[in-house]
């Protein structure tokens, strides 16, 4: 497909939105960025355009002022141009690529992209950043040129330094232009494109959000300590040093609660729909609005006050009592065992030879993974490899699923996984009944992974 991308249209300047923006900024594009026009104008400022581009401008203010930084260099904010939809949606008529990230609402989306079907120019790119919402629910009353040239482009914040960029066609989306963005995303963008099939939550959210449902799951059942857990579950593992109840106070516990309901309602056939359940603690977390950094308290909280050796004293949650303790430091012994060990394959084998609760923690939330990605080929995605890029690339992991399992390997990996009660993709035990030992292999210097279609490697 011969295209090329000069300006792009960002239609709504949330976190996303502007980080979106600034994002496209840093590779020399000019942006044009448009949100609502503020409700609580006066007659006044109802004339005055910098009032009614107020809710855009303060978001790319704050973006600019953003830490981690969403450009690459201050100046680059003068590519980005500032509008609003009631004024401005003409604009868009000049773009050659279009990006809705606005509320994740169906309902206001598709208001948006009929608005988009009346200004944009034929030919011109239109994509989502949804999280959720299924692709194809938005091309209702859509012009047949719209839907040839719409898909999901989903980004995962921040947008500058998180890789995994979801490309996410429907049935009725041009696969030339699949082409072009998995191509432009990668080449322009430094991202890792992946390609996704229009399922709740994608790949990333849906593989990421089962292994923290099944992490919180496991705490409860073995009794750890949140801090422990984090231990456990961060570089120890091969993961961000945020562990996964961390990770749940920085994404935000009403996000999280959003999306682990939604893959429970969405996906009936989910054979782990139990590991998806809301625990007693993190509803607790949602009813008093503890919903993480962005309120000041989540699983952890801090308190203001220094230790000692001047360090900020923080709280963490008690999981039982549901009341903060000062946290303290782990006498697992797996887990400090793991910190002598150097190989990150080393540090998971010892996890999986570890009697204490760390190993069966590590243990257990591994072997799940392995049977629910391995269940979701081919609903979400036809090749394993990419439920491993869009893992690493999306939640910084080291490996994904199939690379951990190929640690431990195949075999053992089936046979442990069955002895705790989890099913393994019939595809995983025709594989390995051909005679296959691995999902990966190197083959005159080539990295070849199992192709489940052909039977092969490629």
């Amino acid at each position: 497909m011969s295209r090329r991308i000069k300006k792009i249209a960002v239609l709504g300047s949330g976190v996303m939105g502007s980080g979106i923006a600034c994002h496209f900024a840093n590779i020399g594009l000019d942006v044009l960025m448009l949100d609502i026009v503020p409700k609580d104008l006066s007659e006044a400022e109802n004339t005055n355009i910098l009032a009614r581009n107020r809710i855009v401008n303060q978001a790319l203010d704050a973006a600019i002022k953003a830490r981690p930084a969403a450009l690459y260099d201050k100046s680059f904010a003068s590519r980005i141009q500032t509008g609003n939809f009631e004024d401005d949606m003409a604009k868009i008529g000049q773009s050659d690529w279009i990006i809705e990230v606005v509320v994740e609402r169906l309902d206001i989306k598709k208001l948006i992209f009929e608005q988009v079907d009346q200004h944009r120019k034929k030919g011109s790119i239109v994509t989502s950043n949804t999280s959720g919402i299924p692709i194809h629910l938005m091309l209702d009353g859509r012009s047949d040129d719209f839907k040839k040239h719409f898909c999901g482009t989903h980004f995962f914040n921040p947008p500058r330094y998180l890789r995994l960029l979801e490309v996410i066609p429907t049935q009725e989306t041009d696969p030339e232009l699949v082409n072009f963005l998995m191509h432009f995303g990668d080449v322009h963008l430094g991202k890792q494109t992946v390609l996704c099939k229009d399922t709740p939550a994608f790949i990333g959210n849906r593989v990421g959000v089962y292994a923290m449902a099944k992490i919180f799951q496991l705490t409860s059942q073995l009794g750890l300590r949140i801090e422990d857990v984090d231990a456990l579950t961060g570089p120890n593992i091969g993961r961000p040093k945020t562990g996964t109840f961390r990770l749940g106070d920085l994404v935000g516990h009403d996000t999280a609660a959003k999306v682990i309901q939604g893959i429970k309602e969405n996906c009936p056939k989910d054979e782990q729909a139990a590991a998806f359940e809301v625990p007693r603690y993190l509803q607790f977390l949602l009813d008093n609005n503890y919903l993480g950094n962005k309120t000041g308290q989540g699983f952890y909280k801090k308190t203001g006050e220094k230790d000692e050796k001047g360090r900020p004293v923080i709280l963490a949650l008690n999981l039982d009592t549901l009341e903060y303790e000062t946290s303290s430091k782990s006498d697992i012994p797996s887990l400090k065992a793991a910190k002598q060990i150097d190989s990150l394959g080393k540090r998971i084998q010892h996890f999986f030879a570890a009697e204490d609760k760390g190993g069966e923690l590590v243990r257990r939330s591994l072997l799940g993974l392995f049977a629910y990605a391995s269940n979701r080929i081919p609903e979400i995605t036809d090749h394993l490899y990419s439920i491993d890029d869009a893992m690493r690339a999306g939640y910084a992991w080291e490996m994904g699923p199939f690379e951990y399992w190929d640690i431990i390997g195949l075999q053992k990996g089936i046979e442990m996984a069955e002895a705790h009660g989890e099913t393994i993709a019939p595809w995983v035990k025709d594989m390995h009944a051909a005679g296959h030992d691995s999902f990966y292999k190197s083959e005159n210097g080539a990295r070849l992974y199992y192709d489940i279609a052909s039977k092969s490697y490629k």
